[in-house]
């Protein structure tokens, strides 16, 4: 299966405030699957770039970002109201999964344990993976988002334990096999639209 990259309109963990005039050069530039944060713009902001991104014929990603279970569950509705594709992160499936059934949408959660503002991932590569395999078992999941890039440890060491299949934060490469081997695969692997700015 072949891996696609997922452009972030994002900038230390927020939507950019300028997304929407970012938007035209990512789309310019032949990109379609386009992604933003529950954080960082207005409602009436997201749905404007939302509509935006599926004019010009993209796949639209909401990548969760909040920590707190009220901030998840909030998200997850969001991310039905503005019909995203993809619902990238959050840790809690139990919670989110009822708020998107019937939407067609593709949930991703986080694998492993997932710290601070911006987030971090913590935890062994055992501990990450067995996360992996709890949240692949929930009918709903189609995959996950691997926080990498922001792993204190081994990370390619990380990657040969965990990665099979997901959406894997900062990752342009590719992976044959995946851990939830029903599921299909695009790695999300956004920058931020300045060279200058911190990880998406």
């Amino acid at each position: 299966m072949t891996a696609e990259f997922i452009f972030m309109l994002t900038r230390a963990d927020r939507t950019v405030p300028d997304a929407m005039d970012r938007l035209g050069e990512v789309l310019a530039s032949g990109l379609r699957h386009i992604g933003f944060k529950d954080l960082g713009l207005p409602l009436a902001d997201l749905h404007r770039l939302a509509a935006a991104i599926r004019a010009g014929g993209g796949t639209l990603y909401l990548e969760v970002v909040s920590l707190d279970a009220a901030s998840e569950a909030a998200s997850a509705r969001v991310a039905v109201e503005l019909g995203v594709d993809f619902l990238l992160g959050g840790t809690r499936p139990d919670l989110v999964l009822p708020i998107l059934g019937g939407s067609g949408i593709r949930y991703c959660p986080f694998a492993g344990r997932i710290a601070g503002y911006p987030s971090r991932l913590e935890g062994s590569p055992g501990e990450i993976r067995e996360s992996v395999r709890r949240l692949c078992a929930h009918d709903g999941v189609h995959g996950i988002d691997l926080l990498a890039y922001r792993f204190a440890g081994d990370v390619p060491g990380l990657i040969k334990a965990i990665c099979a299949g997901g959406r894997q934060a900062g990752d342009r490469g590719r992976l044959d096999r995946s851990p939830c081997p029903r599921r299909g695969r695009r790695w999300r692997a956004g920058r931020p639209p300045s060279r200058s700015a911190p990880p998406p």
